[in-house]
């Protein structure tokens, strides 16, 4: 089925430029279609200018720092790590910019099928989008205009110049306080990093951090972060702040107790909402979930046919991946029909803190909530022989079987590198590959992948008692 026709002056016409819009635009032009891709702010949406990538080549150099200052091995001392805080940033925007170039403004220039329109896009009707005073028309329509921060109604906060996760990459100088609020992934990643290249940083959140998760994965974070100076204050809220001559103090309600930290920075990290205000949704008949993110069917296809919509506006997990995924999904359903639903069973995800946390698949708490008996297995990594040479055992890989059948349905890891584990459970559960054939595959000695195989036989066996390499 062709989409398109003459009476529009785009065959798909896309409403941002992040990951979800890329993905989309490519597949468009593969098949043949004119795109005008529309951006009101920096090309290339979060992940590029202020989110995966400055966050982890920053992560990375905190990381290269505590490593210095920390050694695990008795014949090599630490050392006193110097860091140029305005050398790191330079570095941070040169990457950046060179990632900007080479990934997104280069890919327009050489598609002649796309073509770039900045500016501001709000529904003038259900085909038809104004742009700074132009009018612009498309067929098909692609709703991908990414998240920004959820900032708390917290007396006093506007007049103390919070930070974001987009603003605090862009700091001149490293605060010697930092107080970060929230207790999920960008909260922890950033607290950890700032906390290594030497800001004294306390983390505040309502409940538990990562409350989402089974107790051990929080438990155990907990304690590592703790270990390296971080204060977490859980089932804590903030009652007001205000600016001192001696930087910004934070009133707290602390189990019932008033307590006060004083900070150079305030961080909020509290979560993300879809950025739909604005666009003159209601009007088109573009239909929202509560939250505010955009209602679709299977086929990313709003409650307007011609009109889809992919990424963070979505009430999905809001991952880079992902939403390149539901970009080219929805252009080409657009584009030749509703034939290809979306799958999100199989979603690998990964916090960059360190020891890094990682999983697919169900926890505890969602095979509960869905009335799945399980099994685990639990394997610490002090049993893993990669670990223990590198004398770094901090953490967990936890596994769970649907009982009575050899099926993983979930993974959770706390490890150093953890992530690298994460294809290979992955694929257990979107191919059913039998646990039992993992635990008797060959894997590498002395790899980290070992240790998937180890956690596989701690369902039958007591691997402390097994000699190395043995199955």
């Amino acid at each position: 089925m062709d989409c398109c026709n003459d009476k529009y002056d785009y065959d798909i016409l896309i409403i941002g430029s992040g990951s979800a819009s890329f993905a989309a635009a490519i597949k468009a032009s593969e098949l043949g279609k004119s795109v005008g891709m529309i951006e009101r702010e920096q090309l290339g949406g979060t992940c590029v200018n202020f989110g995966c990538v400055p966050s982890k080549t920053l992560i990375r150099a905190a990381e290269t720092k505590h490593r210095i200052e920390t050694s695990h091995f008795g014949g090599i001392a630490p050392a006193t790590a110097l860091i140029d805080f305005h050398q790191l940033m330079e570095d941070k925007n040169s990457l950046v910019s060179h990632l900007r170039q080479a990934k997104y403004k280069s890919v327009l220039e050489k598609n002649k099928n796309i073509t770039q329109v900045h500016g501001n896009a709000t529904f003038v009707d259900s085909h038809t989008v104004n742009v700074d005073g132009k009018n612009i028309s498309g067929a098909k329509i692609l709703i991908a205009t990414g998240s920004t921060a959820i900032i708390p109604e917290i007396p006093g906060l506007k007049e103390v110049n919070y930070l974001t996760s987009q603003t605090a990459f862009e700091l001149e100088a490293l605060p010697e306080r930092l107080i970060v609020v929230g207790g999920g992934y960008i909260a922890l990643e950033i607290a950890q990093m700032f906390q290594r290249l030497g800001s004294k940083v306390t983390v505040i959140q309502r409940s538990d951090i990562l409350f989402h998760e089974d107790n051990e994965v929080s438990e155990w974070i907990s304690k590592y972060l703790v270990e390296e100076g971080i204060e977490i204050l859980n089932h804590s809220e903030i009652s007001n702040v205000s600016r001192t001559e001696n930087g910004i103090r934070v009133n707290i309600v602390r189990k019932g107790k008033l307590i006060e930290r004083k900070s150079d920075q305030i961080l909020i990290a509290t979560g993300r909402k879809a950025n739909t205000n604005g666009l003159n949704l209601s009007t088109v008949g573009v239909e929202l979930n509560q939250n505010g993110t955009i209602k679709v069917n299977e086929f990313n296809q709003t409650s307007q046919d011609h009109i889809y919509a992919a990424g963070d506006v979505l009430d999905s997990m809001a991952l880079v991946y992902v939403a390149a995924y539901e970009g080219n999904l929805a252009i080409e359903n657009a584009i030749s029909g509703n034939n290809r639903s979306v799958d999100y069973s199989v979603i690998p995800w990964v916090i960059f803190s360190d020891p890094q946390i990682a999983g697919v698949g169900l926890n505890e708490t969602q095979a509960k909530a869905q009335g799945i008996e399980y099994d685990t297995s639990f394997l610490t990594m002090d049993n893993v022989p990669r670990a223990i040479a590198a004398r770094d055992t901090r953490g967990f890989l936890k596994l769970l079987r649907k009982t009575g059948t050899d099926q993983l349905i979930g993974a959770r890891i706390v490890a150093p590198e953890g992530s690298e584990l994460l294809m290979e459970l992955s694929l257990m559960i979107k191919y059913k590959i039998p646990i039992s054939e993992i635990a008797s595959s060959l894997h590498p000695y002395l790899t980290l992948g070992e240790a998937v195989k180890l956690a596989a036989q701690t369902f039958d066996k007591d691997v402390k008692s097994l000699s190395c390499c043995a199955s």
